[in-house]
């Protein structure tokens, strides 16, 4: 046996219960439900609903094996759900996937493309490794029909548990203590002024880090290699080494990060702005090498790297390749 639908118009729908939402758009001012599913049709609302082009309204019988559309977002949203994430309530078919915390988006992309497989099934995300701020929509989940069928519903929930559930989830981002090594005799030397500290102090600081302090080094490879171990055996947990990333004579990061004995993952990135970033490890400690364009571009390898790192996690150099594949931002 299928649903029924029955089409009622206005003039008779008093005490009929609505079977969907009913949405009203006011353009430049509002779109969203007039009236929610479940609401009693009462004489006073007749002109509301003829204002949005409702003759008629839709009285739902449900069949055994068919499930609403809210209720069956609400279970594509809960198969999906991970850690840090809220429900809303269901909005005209659709729940929305909220972040309770600040934290990097992680989304387990094949298991999404897998539930956008099952038929006229919707779970829409942000892309994986997204920062993103409390309260947030991070997702959002619904059907495409007004009534769906509860074996299609199955087939999402197998594909979610099959992938370990929580496809959707906030990780929150650690509290880093962050040396800044500034290279360069000619700020050594008081030549010119330092521009890198401000601009990565601000940039720490937003994903609520902070900086144990900043030092200036010359060009020379002793003094740099010298200045990150103080600060990593002053218990930095992310230094950074600002300028000298070039291919000029003068330039000695790479080789002062070298020198530490430190795991170079990789000296360069796919990605413009910021492809001579150097990212590496000193024992468990990221140690970056920031280039000149960090000062002045918006958006660098260096902000990509960054919420990674302060979210717990290991940059791999395949990763950091990878990054040329839509990784223009400017030129």
């Amino acid at each position: 046996m299928k649903s029924s639908l029955r089409e009622i118009h206005v003039s008779q729908a008093t005490g009929m219960v609505l079977a969907h939402d009913l949405t009203q758009v006011l353009p430049g001012k509002y779109k969203g439900p007039l009236f929610r599913k479940g609401h009693v049709i009462q004489e006073k609302d007749m002109e509301s609903l003829l204002s949005i082009g409702k003759e008629h309204i839709y009285v739902m019988d449900l069949a055994a094996g068919e499930v609403h559309e809210n209720d069956a977002a609400c279970r594509i949203a809960v198969s999906a759900r991970g850690k840090s994430i809220r429900l809303s309530s269901p909005r005209e078919g659709k729940v929305n996937l909220v972040a309770e915390i600040d934290g990097l988006l992680k989304v387990n992309k094949e298991a999404v493309h897998g539930i956008n497989g099952v038929e006229q099934a919707v779970l829409s995300t942000l892309f994986d490794n997204t920062p993103v701020k409390k309260d947030q929509v991070v997702a959002a989940a619904r059907v495409i029909p007004l009534i769906y069928p509860e074996d299609r519903l199955i087939k999402v929930e197998a594909i979610a548990e099959k992938h370990g559930g929580a496809l959707v989830e906030v990780r929150p981002y650690q509290v880093y203590k962050v040396g800044v090594v500034t290279t360069g005799s000619e700020v050594y030397h008081g030549r010119i002024q330092d521009r890198f500290g401000p601009v990565v102090q601000e940039k720490v600081q937003q994903y609520g880090s902070m900086l144990m302090g900043q030092t200036l080094a010359s060009d020379d490879k002793g003094m740099i290699t010298s200045q990150i171990r103080a600060f990593i055996d002053q218990g930095a947990d992310l230094v950074l080494v600002t300028g000298g990333m070039s291919v000029d004579p003068d330039d000695r990061t790479p080789g002062a990060i070298a020198e530490l004995g430190a795991e170079i993952i990789s000296y360069g990135t796919g990605m413009l702005p910021g492809s001579m970033l150097m990212v590496a490890y000193y024992g468990t400690v990221p140690v970056l090498g920031l280039p000149g364009c960090v000062i002045h571009d918006p958006y660098t390898s260096f902000d990509r790297v960054l919420p990674r790192i302060l979210a717990g996690e290991k940059m791999t150099k395949q990763e950091l390749i990878s990054w040329g594949y839509g990784g223009l931002h400017s030129c």
